[in-house]
């Protein structure tokens, strides 16, 4: 899928199942194939942790279409007793960590799928 905020493309695999949410980006990297991982969720507050995650990452939650809370490179984590990056909405976003600031991709922006 490829969706846009502001004037940026991003190509994202779409995590629709439990299991997937749980895995997340858990071992891997980004490569040619996609640069964003989308979550689709219910609506509500969640929270996400980068236990064993890689690469640090931006977490973007989202309400319909309007960015509510970025966590900015989020480092990743290999304890048991990881931090937990809370929000609100019915989608998340990761991107590399430092693509927000990078782009000037901001809370209030607008997403189009």
């Amino acid at each position: 899928m490829i969706l846009k905020i502001n004037n940026n493309k991003f190509k994202v695999m779409v995590m629709m199942t439990q299991k997937d949410t749980q895995k997340g980006m858990m071992g891997r990297d980004f490569d040619s194939n996609f640069n964003g991982m989308l979550f689709l969720m219910d609506k509500g507050p969640h929270g996400f942790w980068m236990k064993d995650c890689i690469i640090p990452l931006d977490i973007i939650f989202i309400d319909g279409n309007t960015i509510t809370k970025i966590h900015h490179s989020c480092p990743p984590c290999k304890s048991e007793d990881c931090p937990s990056y809370v929000g609100t909405g019915d989608t998340i976003l990761e991107l590399r960590g430092g693509t927000c600031r990078e782009l000037s991709i901001k809370e209030g922006d607008v997403i189009r799928y």
